[in-house]
């Protein structure tokens, strides 16, 4: 979809003069019907947002206005009657008076969207993120930073490359070094539409909807679940394996940028990417990648989504808008508690022969042991023969208190004789001897 758009080259001198001769950005209209001019006309505030699948009315929503600048945003989401936190980098005297003159109630605070998390505002049925984006020296980032405090959809408006607004072509992002665009330093950004949206897709989300193409900008709907709606007939995913892609077990750490390597199968062979549709918790999560790794047999990697809480999560996959399938779990945050392992059983993993291992037959040895916490993976926990560290292939879920099985594949320079095998979690070890054959 080609789109003639105007760049607004010259448009900078002409609106910072307005803004001098108003003091307003944002047009208004008071409850008597008074009119307040700015460099925003009420129209195209009103147009901006009717872009978006915002109701009408948002009792018991709460909404985040990001760069709230003069606030219309802020008190049109509170006159349909949500609750609403406004934010801005600077504390702005006009969003003051103009709450005032409203009588509102719209909490408004002095932060930078970089200091975003749902710690320190807690989390949102709708973001606003309006004309803020191309502000941002760090715009992916601060697309993660919007992601992880909502929990249905984040409003982005933001300028797009005039030259090039085809959703087809190769994402391209426009960077000023200084005051480039429009003689404004804190203009740092440029992306074409295509970077936009793959920007945001990038960031956690799920689903992410242009939704117009304004004079000078893009509106984008950014929804972090999947369509509610079931499509009968769509094809079933049985989802086999669900782990962190670069350490193999299933603790994440949601202060970093993390990703899960999933494993599934299907009857469906002609799956396209934008046919995968994972979740973790209650959040989806578009795949960066797909491959099919044998007959029905699949391979995705995708997002941890931002703004998990600390916890156990079910991971679970849809296909097609389909049902989905049933979940394993992650741990995200989840602190290794401090128990004491001990082995209970070690046995040769070709030949199962207890307390042996024959190097002739295979590499693995099976080894079963209590006492491990719940959130024990393939990662943290460390096992041994004779201090050579072995690879840890499978370790089986907790099950109350029983002992759990884990599969090691042992080191090649072990030579034949007595043997001992350590496992070690945190600081606590056990260990049992064996023969290597």
């Amino acid at each position: 979809m080609a789109v003639e758009l105007s760049r607004p080259a010259g448009y900078g001198p002409q609106w910072n003069q307005l803004l001098a001769e108003t003091g307003w950005w944002h047009s208004f209209e008071l409850p008597d019907g008074t009119l307040i001019r700015g460099v925003c006309e009420l129209a195209g505030l009103k147009n901006r947002i009717a872009q978006f699948p915002i109701p009408q009315d948002l009792r018991g929503k709460r909404v985040l206005d990001i760069g709230a600048w003069d606030g219309w945003f802020s008190f049109e989401m509170e006159r349909r009657g949500a609750e609403v936190v406004a934010i801005d980098c600077w504390d702005n005297p006009r969003f003051h008076q103009m709450r005032a003159a409203l009588n509102s109630k719209v909490e408004y605070r002095e932060m930078d969207v970089y200091e975003l998390s749902p710690k320190s505002v807690g989390r949102f049925d709708i973001v606003l993120f309006m004309g803020v984006l191309y502000h941002l020296k760090h715009p992916l980032l601060a697309l993660e930073k919007v992601c992880s405090v909502a929990t249905e959809l984040a409003a982005v408006d933001s300028y797009i490359l005039a030259k090039d607004a085809d959703l087809g072509a190769q994402p391209v992002l426009e960077f000023y070094e200084t005051d480039e665009f429009e003689g404004q330093t804190d203009n740092w950004v440029a992306p074409n539409l295509a970077c936009l949206l793959a920007m945001c897709r990038t960031a956690g989300f799920a689903r992410v909807e242009l939704r117009k193409i304004l004079q000078f900008g893009a509106c984008v709907a950014c929804f972090r679940k999947w369509s509610p709606e079931i499509r009968d007939g769509a094809p079933a995913a049985e989802l086999t394996g669900a782990v962190h892609n670069t350490n193999g077990g299933i603790n994440f750490d949601s202060r970093k940028d993390e990703y899960l390597t999933a494993y599934f199968q299907t009857t469906d062979d002609g799956l396209r990417l934008a046919d995968i549709q994972p979740q973790v918790g209650d959040f989806g999560v578009r795949p960066l990648a797909a491959s099919k790794r044998g007959e029905g047999v699949w391979q995705i990697n995708f997002k941890l989504p931002p703004g998990l809480a600390p916890g156990w999560h079910p991971v679970t996959l849809r296909l097609k808008d389909g049902a989905p399938s049933h979940a394993l779990r992650i741990a995200v945050d989840v602190p290794l508690a401090d128990s004491i392992p001990a082995i209970k059983g070690v046995c040769d993993g070709t030949t199962w022969e207890p307390n042996r291992l024959d190097l002739a037959r295979g590499d693995v040895l099976a080894i079963w042991a209590t006492g491990l916490p719940e959130n024990a993976d393939a990662n943290n926990v460390r096992v041994a023969v004779n201090g050579e560290r072995c690879k840890v292939m499978f370790l089986e879920a907790a099950n109350g208190g029983d002992a759990r099985q884990m599969n090691v594949r042992v080191p090649g320079q072990l030579r034949p004789g007595p043997a001992n095998v350590s496992i070690q979690v945190g600081s606590r070890s056990s260990s049992a001897p064996i023969t290597i054959a």
